[in-house]
């Protein structure tokens, strides 16, 4: 049987030797056997395994979920692991359908109101009934020109990753933050990360769950308007330099 150092799985399955030692922690990933000066060495059973959480988190499964579809996967079965993983995916549809509709309503809202505000000014200051404090459709009231995500929870600034996985996030982040195009500051004293058209969407999701899962005080907002698409990060004042450390300051 062919065996292999940590390093060669790395390169194998494109997970970084720091996310296996992590995944090795958490017991996702097992080493075949140790030498006699204590290194790891897998097995080809290890990169089927690196395969299947791959594939997991493509899908945008949690680490949790994941740590959940391996244990079925140990039982050497193809059918519970595919049954399982269709009951995630199926969760995970619905939830996206749920946003995506969530967000052509926004997308509509944004439309009405580009429309709207492209006509003649009123004559004077803005005031009732000018295009800027009105909706469209209405007499009065303000225009909603900004998709809100709820404020962080009052939550200690502190990330519960252990030194390993930290790194293996930064990563993901990295690779995802690629696809910025420009980055400014919002009212509210967030940050918005213009994203260029090959976003892959999914995984904004993706880690945007993760990152709450260890970092509840960001929080986050995806929006799609007449600037295109984007992702809003906030967080308490206290973390304003994590959030410029992980995602870049404002332009």
């Amino acid at each position: 049987m062919s065996t292999f150092t940590i390093g060669q799985i790395a390169e194998r399955t494109g997970f970084t030797t720091s996310s296996l030692r992590y995944y090795e922690g958490i017991g996702l990933v097992t080493p075949a056997a140790r030498t006699d000066a204590g290194y790891r060495v897998y097995d080809e059973s290890t990169v089927a395994r690196l395969a299947f959480i791959a594939r997991a988190k493509q899908l945008g499964c949690t680490l949790e979920e994941i740590t959940d579809l391996v244990a079925v996967w140990d039982g050497d079965r193809c059918g519970p692991v595919q049954r399982r993983l269709h009951e995630l995916v199926t969760e995970k549809v619905a939830a996206t359908q749920a946003r995506l509709a969530e967000l052509a309503a926004f997308s509509d809202q944004l439309h009405a109101a580009a429309t709207q505000l492209g006509g003649d000014p009123v004559d004077g200051p803005c005031a009732e009934g000018c295009a800027c404090l009105t909706a469209p459709g209405t007499a009065s009231g303000p225009v909603p020109m900004a998709l809100v995500a709820r404020p962080a929870p009052e939550v200690p600034i502190a990330c519960s990753l252990p030194a390993g996985g930290l790194e293996d996030r930064t990563a993901e982040w990295s690779a995802l933050l690629d696809h910025v195009t420009a980055r400014e500051a919002t009212v509210d004293g967030g940050l918005r990360l213009a994203l260029d058209p090959a976003t892959p969407v999914a995984e904004v999701a993706r880690l945007v769950t993760a990152e709450q899962d260890c970092c509840a005080f960001f929080s986050f907002a995806v929006t799609v308007d007449v600037r295109g698409l984007a992702l809003e990060v906030r967080a308490p004042d206290d973390a304003a330099s994590l959030v410029d450390a992980l995602f870049g300051a404002a332009a």
